[in-house]
């Protein structure tokens, strides 16, 4: 295996993740930050909370798929679209068992949490689709 620095196809995914991190950071924040107030005005603490712990969920999710493209990047270009599927497949998984555990919880409103986890990872995803767009990476790496 060669090295990411020498692998033009790492340095492309490695160059994608950068972006995607720069488009996608400070839209969350903000997300997060109007998911919060809104739901502490119709809510008050429970909806806070609930509000806080969805921006943390969606952020951890978000951020795990920048981990594993750092992480792949240097495999062969069918691996990393393979850790891309399945790691989304966990993902998907894993926000459901964690949503499901908190059904439960009543520390905070189930629905700020809802809301706001959901409303994170849109825009998330809209912002590393706008990096993908923008970003200047080559289609065909000749070999």
């Amino acid at each position: 295996m060669t090295d990411k620095t020498e692998n033009p196809h790492a340095q492309s995914v490695l160059k994608l993740a950068d972006a995607m991190l720069r488009f996608a950071l400070w839209p969350a924040v903000a997300t997060v930050v109007v998911g919060v107030v809104v739901s502490t005005v119709l809510s008050g603490v429970p909806g806070l909370l609930g509000s806080l712990v969805g921006g943390a969920i969606a952020f951890a999710s978000s951020l795990v798929t920048l981990l594993m493209m750092r992480k792949s990047a240097a495999l062969d270009p069918f691996m990393v679209m393979a850790v891309a599927v399945g790691g989304y497949i966990l993902k998907v998984l894993v926000l459901f068992g964690v949503m499901t555990a908190l059904k439960g919880v009543d520390a905070f409103n189930r629905y700020a949490l809802a809301f706001t986890t959901l409303a994170v990872i849109l825009v998330w995803a809209a912002a590393e689709f706008l990096a993908f767009r923008k970003t200047k990476i080559p289609t065909i790496i000749p070999g």
